[in-house]
């Protein structure tokens, strides 16, 4: 189950969106998720959905690989939309059972809440399958050097971002190695209610935070042994330079965002 996860993974295939600068695609999953909160109605959400399925074709990543993504979040998905079917209220009653009132105000929000998380998580995951977390480093450090002069440690917060990345995939798959082990020796993590399913993730919790602290010490012994001091006066094996199919990113970005801004204001 645990190998089904892929946010933080990154895909490697040769496609027009893996060779984009990685501050152009740090700057369009900013707009895109600005953009999913600033839609308000069904042509928005539209217009979201098409240009992330166009990104999606560009970037060559396999939609299957995607998917597998969403399903960790099915739980947060499912009790967001029940939340706003049952406590939206306005507009016409469809259900009114007990305390349970559902209207189409409610209907409503709670579809727009299923497809503003979906194309959330869709669209954010997008650049880390497309990124490398050294380039995700490189692009954070470069775009927010401005907050170096207020005493910002930019670089700093751009290596905890990238280490914690690299980090999911391996901790996803110890853990997966953890629990094959335990049942091996006749764990069950599937029957008995919820504080009994807890007190069996026990044998599995524990040994993973060792391990991780573990993986931790050795990463910090190893950055010290390469005399690593922080960002000041480091050079790049690949510096970042921007090429003409950035700028022309950049402005396809712009006129995608200034359209959903534009569907705020359609009569519907």
């Amino acid at each position: 189950m645990l190998r089904k996860i892929t946010i933080g993974q990154y895909y490697s295939v040769d496609s027009f969106i893996h060779r984009l600068d990685p501050r152009v695609k740090l700057f369009a999953t900013m707009m895109y998720v600005v953009s999913l909160f600033m839609a308000n109605n069904w042509v928005g959400y539209l217009l979201g959905a098409i240009a992330l399925a166009v990104y999606i074709k560009a970037s060559k990543v396999p939609m299957n690989f995607i998917m597998r993504g969403l399903k960790p979040i099915i739980f947060l998905l499912c009790f967001s939309v029940l939340f706003n079917l049952f406590l939206t209220t306005g507009g016409t009653v469809l259900v009114k059972f007990w305390i349970i009132t559902i209207t189409t105000a409610g209907v409503k929000q709670a579809f727009f809440m299923a497809v503003r998380l979906i194309l959330l998580i869709i669209g954010s995951s997008i650049m880390t399958y497309t990124t490398t977390p050294n380039q995700l480093t490189d692009a954070m450090e470069k775009s927010l050097g401005f907050l170096k002069k207020v005493k910002v440690p930019v670089h700093e917060l751009a290596m905890m971002m990238s280490i914690a990345l690299r980090f999911i995939p391996i901790l996803v798959e110890e853990t997966d190695k953890m629990m094959k082990a335990q049942l091996a020796r006749g764990a069950n993590f599937e029957e008995g209610n919820l504080i009994q399913r807890a007190k069996a993730m026990v044998p599995i919790l524990v040994p993973l935070f060792i391990s991780a602290f573990r993986r931790a010490t050795d990463l910090a012994l190893a950055m010290e042994a390469r005399c690593y001091h922080g960002g000041e006066g480091r050079t790049r094996m690949k510096p970042l330079q921007y090429q003409g199919a950035d700028r022309v990113m950049y402005l396809v970005f712009a006129v995608y965002f200034a359209a959903i801004i534009a569907t705020r204001f359609l009569p519907l």
